[in-house]
């Protein structure tokens, strides 16, 4: 065996030890979930003992949704003024359209119009994308309103006061807890 060919896997061997110890630490840095931080929202959860799950979702891309749930599971938060009550919340699937008329009869309105996205942080308290029917409930007592499709799921999908995270909750329980009615509100 010639000196150049033993340097030569002498070299390989170390590269290949090297490459090894990488995607073992990799591995076993990645293998440890990332723990997220709850969000107000969710903490409020916890300490009244409502039981939910804790997602960190894009819930516009729907190719980078979990298996178990569809855009359809996944509730929009809009935040529209009355002309008689003021503020108003409607809940209701991602794939739906609001139907302001049926929103502002329900609501004890004439008529009903979305916040102006410049007014929304200062109405709600969150900023477009992170409403959520918890939060505000809890800092403004708004009315809010959930679409009766909601009760056709075991499920529901709404933000958790910060924009990429949701959570996944029994509408009824969700219901119950920020005193939200049941009714049709999408066209």
């Amino acid at each position: 065996m010639s000196v150049t060919f033993t340097k030569k896997i002498n070299l390989s061997v170390k590269l290949f030890y090297l490459v090894s110890q990488h995607k073992f630490f990799y591995n076993k840095a990645m293998s440890k979930k990332q723990k997220l931080k709850k969000t107000l929202v969710e903490q409020i959860l916890d300490k009244a003992k409502i039981e939910h799950t804790g997602l960190a979702i894009n819930a516009l891309e729907s190719n980078s949704l979990p298996e178990d749930i569809s855009r359809s599971d996944i509730y929009k938060t809009l935040a529209l003024i009355g002309d008689k009550t003021g503020p108003v919340i409607g809940i209701l699937p991602l794939t739906e359209h609001l139907s302001e008329k049926k929103l502002a009869k329900v609501s004890g309105n004439k008529k009903v119009s979305m916040i102006p996205q410049k007014d929304l942080q200062k109405t709600t308290g969150y900023i477009h994308g992170a409403n959520n029917p918890v939060g505000i409930w809890q800092n403004k007592k708004f009315p809010i309103f959930i679409d009766s499709i909601a009760l056709e799921h075991d499920f529901i999908v709404c933000s958790a006061g910060e924009v990429g995270r949701s959570i996944k909750i029994a509408p009824k329980v969700l219901a119950d807890f920020v005193h939200a009615q049941f009714v049709e509100i999408r066209e």
